[in-house]
């Protein structure tokens, strides 16, 4: 079922958004050559404490999962997309690191996702990079009461195309608000004008995740997703709120 948020809910969200949006602009600048992926965990935990916010992810255990999420931050390297778990891996040149986080602000949950390159990258990944993040834009621009889902999905989808990249499969957006994931799904393809009616009031994460290969995932042990043919991902992603005046990131 789709919870709508009042006005003055998504502005407790907004205050949560700006925490986050601090947070993740930490972490990219803290993101480099020789340091590891568990420090910049350290650096996200201190900084959303600091702020007053808890971390979303930390202990999060969803429906089925054995056990609870062991760090305040999801860092992906290079083919992983999602939920790589901070490590004593020391980032390299030319790495691609997604960094996805989320704080909990007076009750509301906030999600968003950014993808950084590591020194000097490939042309490659700068594309696919460049690629994801437009889309995430041509995505929130459908955001808007009375288009729907499938709008969303075929924008962000019609990105990867037109740049020769791949759409991951299985993974997608949701809705958000007093819990992490909510519904509605919110797929990075689609048919335009179908499914779910956009409406004033839902909050959603929109979050495309691209691949420089083939779109296949495999699960790895540690409960993080990687492209099955070992190539490049990119994952951006921001919390967004549908309002009368048109889409509203809260995550920015």
């Amino acid at each position: 079922m789709i919870t709508l948020k009042t006005p003055e809910e998504i502005g407790i969200m907004a205050e949560g958004g700006r925490i986050l949006g601090d947070v993740l602009r930490e972490l990219k600048i803290a993101a480099r050559a020789g340091v590891a992926t568990k420090e910049l965990d350290a650096v996200a935990y201190k900084a959303i404490l600091r702020a007053g916010a808890k971390p979303a992810f930390l202990h999060y255990r969803p429906a089925g999962a054995a056990h609870g999420y062991p760090a305040t931050l999801c860092a992906s390297v290079n083919d992983v997309v999602v939920h790589g778990v901070p490590s004593g891996y020391l980032l390299q040149d030319g790495d691609v690191l997604k960094l996805d986080c989320g704080v909990r602000h007076k009750g509301f949950f906030l999600d968003a996702a950014l993808t950084v390159g590591i020194g000097s990258v490939s042309g490659q990944a700068k594309k696919l990079m460049t690629a994801a993040e437009t889309a995430l834009t041509a995505g929130i621009k459908e955001a808007q009461p009375g288009k729907t889902l499938g709008d969303i999905g075929f924008a962000v989808a019609r990105i990867a195309k037109k740049n020769g990249f791949s759409v991951v499969d299985g993974l997608t957006g949701h809705g958000i608000g007093r819990a992490l994931h909510e519904d509605p799904y919110v797929c990075n393809f689609g048919v335009r004008g179908a499914g779910e009616l956009l409406r004033e009031g839902m909050v959603i994460a929109i979050e495309p995740m691209f691949a420089a290969g083939a779109g296949a995932i495999r699960e790895l042990k540690d409960g993080s997703y990687a492209a099955r043919d070992g190539s490049l991902t990119a994952h951006f992603e921001h919390t967004v709120a549908i309002t009368e005046n048109g889409p509203r990131i809260l995550t920015e």
